[in-house]
């Protein structure tokens, strides 16, 4: 399993960074936000919502915020050109933010929904990988997919291939920046108690707190690979089907 033993040498230390959270503001990028600013990093997030971000500021004053709508190209673009203007030494990027909806393709706005999805999820987090990998200073890429790039639920069809599609680009890329020296990270939560897809559809399920947690011991222990829950056995899985076929097609 050359290219996913799931260890490696520790390139990303957890303290005194310059880390790029999109999505940072809410749910899963929230908690990486605190934990991170707890381990002694800098901390940049951006969102859409003004008023969300200076929430956090206000809570957490050493956080630096950037209104950005990932969903617009021009907004990436400014994005990554008002960090190698004013934040050069950054050397984290999270592709963290992410949206999800419950719908069927039978529904009249199904596909206007589905090119958001798409927009945000993957195109988005492509482009920004394009563009931060220009940075001198970046040596890590978190990439947050998703229990679900391995056994999709139906209600939610296009999020679900979404978090496929970032999970297979992840592999890729992981390979393919070797020999950048660019570590890639993949973060593999399963249902979390977050407002994903809406309000209250997920408050059974665990606290996002316990996810972070358990994801920063696996980063310290130099996994590359980060499971918490449900999440482990089907990334085990599918990694026992895919390590030989993936080392003979990427030598």
């Amino acid at each position: 399993m050359k290219y996913l033993d799931n260890k490696r040498d520790l390139k990303m230390k957890l303290s005194n960074n310059k880390i790029l959270i999109t999505g940072g503001a809410t749910g899963i990028g929230l908690g990486l936000t605190e934990r991170f600013i707890k381990e002694n990093n800098t901390v940049i997030i951006c969102g859409r919502r003004e008023a969300v971000l200076k929430e956090v500021a206000d809570k957490f004053p050493t956080v630096i915020t950037k209104v950005c709508d990932l969903s617009n190209e021009a907004d990436r673009i400014e994005l990554y050109n008002w960090v190698a203007a004013n934040h050069n030494d950054l050397n984290v990027l999270v592709n963290n933010a992410g949206i999800q909806n419950w719908m069927n393709v039978t529904d009249d706005n199904f596909y206007e929904k589905a090119n958001e999805e798409i927009t945000t999820n993957a195109l988005a987090p492509i482009h920004l990988t394009s563009l931060f990998t220009n940075l001198p200073s970046l040596n890590t890429i978190i990439n947050v997919t998703s229990g679900l790039a391995f056994i999709p639920l139906s209600k939610v069809p296009v999020y679900c291939a979404t978090k496929a599609f970032m999970r297979s680009f992840t592999l890729s890329l992981r390979h393919a920046l070797q020999s950048k020296n660019i570590e890639v990270i993949e973060m593999i939560p399963p249902a979390l108690n977050t407002d994903l897809g809406a309000k209250g559809i997920h408050d059974g399920y665990p606290p996002v707190s316990d996810f972070v947690e358990s994801v920063f011991a696996q980063m310290a222990a130099g996994k590359t690979e980060l499971t918490f829950g449900t999440s482990e056995a089907r990334a085990n899985a599918n990694n026992e089907v895919i390590a030989d076929y993936f080392s003979k097609m990427n030598p």
